[in-house]
């Protein structure tokens, strides 16, 4: 397996060079990771926080590492202190104890907000009318250690390409709404992230600026 080769021929096919490529690591060996250090890659995405914790410790200090797995309430405090970006917040309770955490150790912690844009029921995320309950109550607009820096969504798993642009399209038709709304300081709306190994091209015509690719670049789950 090339990882390097890899990168470069997943780079080589960009249409947005500005969008950040997030290396899904999650399963892989630390050597692989390695590898992918070594090509230049300082973003990497676990799912896990176990793995996640254990691959921090023992990685360079300047990676950058994304939770974007489904992340639960209680594991939160295993990683506030040094997750770059937590990609699936999915719920306000989610979010709340991310703020909260974030206040015990005085860190503003950066994260996206996951919409359910697939028609699956296996994705997790908010629908409109869930994500509109939020911004308006009241205790969304008491959070201080937060930073929504954007959306995430996951688009269906099919071979239909209509059907996953069409997703996309209806992600960044949200956000450019969200972004014409009066929100609160730290709600920044700079990022959305979508599109995979199957589906990063699709994503970066539709707007994307950050990609989450394991495949094309580490090869099958190990």
């Amino acid at each position: 397996m090339d990882i390097k080769a890899n990168l470069l021929a997943v780079k080589k096919t960009f249409i947005n060079e500005d969008c950040l490529l997030v290396a899904v690591s999650k399963t892989k060996p630390l050597s692989d990771l390695m590898d992918a250090y070594q090509a230049g890659i300082r973003d990497f995405g676990e799912n896990k926080v176990q793995e996640l914790q254990s691959k921090q410790a023992q990685m360079p200090d300047d990676v950058k590492w994304h939770m974007i797995g489904h992340l639960q309430s209680n594991k939160v405090k295993y990683i506030a202190s040094f997750v770059h970006l937590i990609h699936g917040v999915d719920s306000f309770k989610l979010l709340k104890e991310i703020n909260k955490q974030g206040k015990k150790i005085n860190r503003i912690i950066p994260v996206l907000l996951q919409i359910h844009i697939a028609e699956e029921e296996t994705k997790f995320g908010f629908d409109k009318n869930e994500l509109n309950e939020m911004l308006s109550n009241p205790d969304f607009l008491n959070l201080t250690h937060v930073n929504v820096q954007g959306l995430m969504g996951m688009a269906t798993f099919t071979e239909d390409i209509d059907q996953v642009r069409k997703e996309f399209r209806n992600l960044k038709s949200l956000f450019e709404e969200l972004k014409a709304l009066q929100l609160p300081a730290f709600v920044q709306l700079d990022d959305i992230s979508m599109g995979m190994s199957g589906d990063y091209l699709i994503a970066q015509e539709e707007g994307s600026t950050i990609v989450r690719i394991g495949s094309a670049i580490f090869g099958g789950r190990s």
